[in-house]
């Protein structure tokens, strides 16, 4: 089985590695000014292509990375959640992005609910850490729902180049809450 053919479900969705059927949902995403506020701005298409193509990298280079979350009813793709370590990264993070369509349904902290399970259980991780702007309140709100808090602060590597609020919980702490 590859890791390409893996796949997490929960009561309302599906999370599966991304593919490139998933690109012309994705860059429509990274072209959302209201998607893309606190994910380093807007993207043209040609930069969402290498963005995705850093997402299927990371599958083949580390064994995970962001999943693709569809909506099992639609079939539509509603985001990125998941585990994601790039070279410099403040720690074992799990982030959620979510298509501002599907906004207020609670589809980031389901999707991130599986996503720290799979860290924790089949990655091994001791810690799941979230780097969130502080402007970024709909993401501090998924934080704290998860059971999260304000660990430190760090500075993301370029090119993003900007200090964060780590929030985030060790495998103790999310067990003890699971």
């Amino acid at each position: 089985m590859s890791i390409f053919d893996l796949q997490l479900e929960t009561e309302r969705l599906l999370l599966r590695p991304p593919g490139a059927d998933d690109f012309p949902a994705f860059a429509a995403f990274c072209a959302d000014p209201v998607a893309m506020q606190h994910l380093g701005g807007v993207q043209e298409a040609s930069v969402a292509w290498r963005s995705l193509a850093a997402l299927v990298g990371s599958w083949q280079l580390l064994g995970y990375s962001m999943f693709s979350v569809i909506e099992k009813d639609s079939g539509r793709w509603v985001g990125r959640v998941g585990p994601w370590q790039p070279h410099g990264w403040p720690g074992t993070e799990v982030g959620w992005s979510i298509a501002p369509a599907f906004w207020g349904r609670g589809y980031a902290p389901e999707a991130a609910r599986a996503s720290i399970d799979w860290a924790f259980n089949s990655l091994g991780w001791d810690e799941v850490i979230h780097t969130i702007e502080p402007a970024n309140t709909n993401s501090v709100a998924v934080a704290r729902k998860l059971g999260s808090h304000i660990l430190r602060q760090a500075r993301l590597p370029a090119p993003a180049n900007v200090t964060v609020d780590v929030w985030g919980q060790s495998r103790q702490a999310w067990a003890a809450r699971r």
